[in-house]
């Protein structure tokens, strides 16, 4: 691994500072995007028996609030229950807007480095081509800084696709995942309401 690093230049190392970021995001956003710590299914089941037992009191909203993405959104539809529906609803909203925002945190970021790694690897092919242009002499060149040169473009080349691919994947699939839970929480809370309403 330390040869590579050697034959592929100092450029290489630009690309590995944005690979390590890459996996601690993708690491950290398959950690925080988990069903059921964002949207556990039996949650409304059990806020509908709390408030039909009457125990829907401040500290255990607080609660319900602090134990997740849907806890905060059902714990304000609670809160709000005795608005006229189109009130409850834009207070609903604003907290689902919050909600949104916490479950894309990172996500541009992760977007970036899929977008900055072919560039980068391309820099370090321009670094590696500058370098084969150097070791041109009239008088014949050198083939160990051809050669160098020549794996300078080609590794920053090959590592700058190899970290974009999987950082662009994950980011599609963490946006797709982001979406359905967004969904799944819209569902509840609407069904939560109804289930109040009526």
């Amino acid at each position: 691994m330390q040869s590579i690093f050697s034959e592929a230049g100092w450029p290489i190392f630009l690309l590995l500072a944005l690979s390590i970021a890459g996996l601690a995001i993708i690491i950290e956003r398959s950690l925080s995007l988990q069903t059921r710590r964002i949207c556990p299914p039996e949650l409304s089941a059990q806020v509908l028996q709390m408030v039909r037992a009457g125990q829907d009191l401040p500290t255990n909203l607080d609660k319900l609030q602090a134990t997740s993405a849907l806890g905060q959104i059902l714990a304000q539809l609670v809160r709000k229950k005795h608005l006229p529906d189109a009130e409850l609803r834009l207070c609903v909203e604003d907290v689902g807007r919050d909600v949104a925002h916490d479950l894309q945190r990172y996500l541009p970021a992760l977007a970036t480095v899929a977008t900055i790694a072919p560039l980068l690897g391309l820099f370090g092919t321009v670094v590696g081509m500058i370098e084969i242009f150097a070791a041109y002499r009239p008088d014949g060149s050198d083939p160990t800084m051809l050669a160098r040169g020549i794996s300078v473009a080609l590794y920053n080349t090959g590592f700058g696709i190899l970290i974009a691919i999987p950082c662009m994947i994950a980011h599609r699939l963490f946006k797709s995942r982001v979406e359905a839970l967004l969904l799944r929480m819209e569902q509840s809370a609407r069904r939560l309401r109804d289930a109040l309403q009526a």
